[in-house]
């Protein structure tokens, strides 16, 4: 859905050019919609294969490596769904299939009828977590730990907010709606961000990278998703492997957490 498949275009001639393809892992997503047509949306059987091939002549490649189902789809039966996924793996056009946000009897449901019926099973779950938005920590992250699922936050930085960037007035602060309406608590929402800025200036580190730290700190995150767009953006995600926090400072940054309504699965 990025740029309607620019950004898998640029990706697919990045790689051409720099990387040979055994040395990189390769994943994306299916769901949104891709034009005005009806059948360019959704988890039906039709555009889930429709669209593994555009993807493909897009990244310049024969496979991906993990084909992710963007969100839910709840008009199309589930079976049909994962039957369809499951073509894409025999086939060789992915090595694993995974899922993003949605809630976890939903993610169960299509986890059992995979089991059930021999299908290939979702290895990853790409959900909505970071320090000021933790309702994950309910039931999706205990039912994957408790299954062995990788899971991947998106928005871990909670599109810049967690690193200062939204005190600095940018258009994307102005105009990035989700972030406003995943984010709508800010007598919460700033007290945690202090304590993230109080922590970084006490270790000489870069916000980002405490708010990092205490992510991947988390049991059963796998790894973030990293949005960079500036390159001190991956300095920053690189150097958060190297800080492990304290108790005392975990405790200081969840204390402010207040639970709040689920955000993300649409």
């Amino acid at each position: 859905m990025y740029s309607l498949g620019g950004s898998e275009e640029i990706l697919g001639r990045a790689l051409r050019d720099f990387a040979a393809r055994d040395d990189v892992v390769i994943a994306t997503k299916v769901f949104h919609p891709m034009s005005d047509k009806p059948n360019a949306q959704g988890l039906s059987r039709k555009h889930i294969l429709a669209s593994i091939d555009a993807s493909l002549r897009r990244l310049c490649t024969d496979y991906v490596d993990l084909y992710i189902i963007h969100r839910f789809d709840p008009e199309t039966p589930i079976e049909e769904t994962i039957e369809a996924l499951d073509i894409v793996v025999r086939s060789g056009k992915a090595r694993y299939i995974g899922a993003s946000s949605m809630h976890a009897w939903q993610f169960m449901r299509m986890l059992a009828l995979q089991e059930q019926h021999g299908l290939a099973r979702f290895v990853s779950m790409q959900n909505h977590y970071n320090l000021v938005y933790r309702e994950e920590e309910r039931e999706m992250l205990p039912l994957c730990r408790n299954l062995g699922l990788a899971v991947t936050p998106w928005s871990p930085l909670a599109r810049g907010l967690l690193a200062g960037s939204r005190k600095r007035q940018t258009i994307r602060a102005a105009t990035d709606r989700p972030a406003q309406q995943w984010y709508d608590h800010p007598a919460e929402e700033d007290a945690i961000v202090t304590a993230v800025e109080q922590i970084a200036t006490i270790r000489g580190v870069q916000p980002a990278q405490v708010a990092l730290a205490w992510l991947m700190s988390r049991p059963g995150i796998t790894a973030p998703v990293i949005g960079a767009s500036k390159p001190h953006h991956l300095d920053d995600a690189v150097a958060s492997l190297s800080l492990a926090l304290t108790g005392e400072e975990a405790a200081q940054l969840e204390a402010p957490y207040r639970p709040r309504p689920v955000a993300g699965h649409v």
